[in-house]
C-alpha cells in the first residue's frame, strides 16, 4: 500500500498556512472618487444601492469593496486612509442619481423627524405573511423600487455635399466638419423627450413588440411626456448621455393624513411585478436612427441641411433601495 504522507494531494506543509488573521480582506465602509475632477465621499451602503448599469460605467473592471491588510503585529495601518478612485462618469450625472436616491430612500423609510410610507403599510406585510412565505416575499412591499432607463447616443453627421473639403490632408476632420458636429450635439441634447425617437421607430417598423415597452413603461411610472432627468454631452466625443428615473407604481395607495389604511390595486401591483423581471438583470435595446435635419445659422456659418444617425442604447432596469 502507498505510503499517503508522500502523496503530492495530502501533503501541506505547515509553513504555508497564514499566521497573521489580520491579513484577512477588510470591508471599506466608505469611497472616496474623483470622478473627471470633482470629488465625492461615498459609504458602501449607497454604493451597493445603485444600480448595476451605473456601477459597470463607474467601475468597468469591477468593484472592490474590501482590501488586503498590510498591517501586521509589528506595523501599523490606518484604515481610514484615503484611497481615491479615479472614475471616467460624468459628475452632474452622478449627483442626480444620488440625491434620488437618497429622497426615495428617505421618503419610503422615514427619517428622524418623520415616518416613510413604510410605517404606513406596514399592516400590508403582516396581512401578506398570515398566507405564507410566498405572497410575504414580494420585495415590493418592502422595498421601495425605482425604475432606471439609460440612454447613449451616438451620433454621425453627414454634411450636404457642396464639394468644399471637409478633412485636412491627413483625413482629420477640419474646422467647419467640426463644427457641423458641434451643431448637431446641440440640436439633439434639446431633444429631451424619453419616448419621441422610439415612437418613430414603432411608426416606421410597426414594431409590436417596442410598442409593448413604452405601453409597459408608462403604465409603471413613466408619462409618455416625459423628459430625460438628466442629458448631456460627452466631452470630446460625439455622444450623449441621458438617465431617467421614477418611482415604480406598485398599486399601493396612501390616503392623506392616515384617514384610511393603505391599500393595494392588485391589477397595478401585477403590472408591477413585471419589472421585476429587471432587478439585478439589465435589459439593453439598441436601434439605429436616421432624419434630415435643419442646423440653424450661426455668427460663422450658414443654415445647412445635414443627414443625423444616431445609434441609441437603452438600459432598463430596476432598483430595490
Amino acid at each position: 500500500m502507498a505510503n499517503m504522507n508522500n502523496s503530492p494531494i495530502t501533503q501541506v506543509s505547515q509553513h504555508s498556512v497564514p499566521t497573521h488573521s489580520n491579513l484577512q480582506p477588510q470591508l471599506l465602509t466608505r469611497l472616496f472618487l474623483d470622478l473627471r475632477g470633482k470629488r465625492f465621499e461615498v459609504d458602501r451602503e449607497t454604493i451597493m444601492n445603485l444600480p448595476e448599469s451605473v456601477l459597470l460605467c463607474l467601475f468597468p473592471n469591477g468593484l472592490v469593496l474590501s482590501r488586503q491588510s498590510v498591517a501586521l503585529s509589528d506595523g501599523g495601518g490606518d484604515e481610514e486612509d484615503e484611497e481615491v478612485y479615479g472614475v471616467d462618469f460624468d459628475p452632474d450625472c452622478f449627483q442626480f442619481v444620488l440625491n434620488f436616491f437618497r429622497t426615495a430612500s428617505e421618503t419610503f423609510y422615514g427619517t428622524s423627524t418623520s415616518p416613510g410610507l413604510l410605517s404606513a403599510q406596514q399592516h400590508l406585510l403582516d396581512a401578506t405573511a398570515d398566507f405564507g412565505p410566498t405572497s410575504s416575499q414580494n420585495p415590493l412591499l418592502s422595498k421601495q423600487a425605482i425604475i432606471v432607463l439609460r440612454e447613449e447616443l451616438e451620433y454621425f453627421s453627414i454634411p450636404p455635399n457642396d464639394g468644399n473639403p471637409l478633412t485636412d490632408q491627413n483625413g482629420i476632420a477640419n474646422d467647419k466638419l467640426l463644427d457641423i458636429k458641434r451643431r448637431s450635439g446641440d440640436y439633439l441634447i434639446d431633444k429631451r423627450n424619453i419616448f419621441t425617437a422610439l415612437q418613430r421607430n414603432v411608426n416606421k417598423e410597426n414594431n409590436v413588440a417596442e410598442q409593448h415597452l413604452i405601453d409597459m413603461l408608462c403604465m409603471s411610472g413613466f408619462d409618455r411626456e416625459d423628459e430625460w432627468g438628466y442629458r448631456a454631452l460627452e466631452p470630446s466625443r460625439c455622444c450623449i448621455s441621458s438617465i431617467a428615473l421614477v418611482l415604480l407604481k406598485t398599486g399601493i395607495h396612501h390616503y392623506p393624513n392616515n384617514e384610511k389604511p393603505a391599500d393595494i390595486d392588485y391589477g397595478q401591483m401585477a403590472t408591477a411585478q413585471k419589472l421585476l423581471l429587471f432587478w439585478r438583470k439589465p435589459a439593453r435595446k439598441c436601434w439605429w436612427d436616421g432624419m434630415d435635419v435643419e442646423l440653424s445659422a450661426t455668427e460663422t456659418e450658414k443654415a445647412a441641411t445635414v443627414k443625423l444617425w444616431a445609434r441609441r442604447v437603452w438600459t432598463l432596469e430596476l432598483s430595490l433601495v
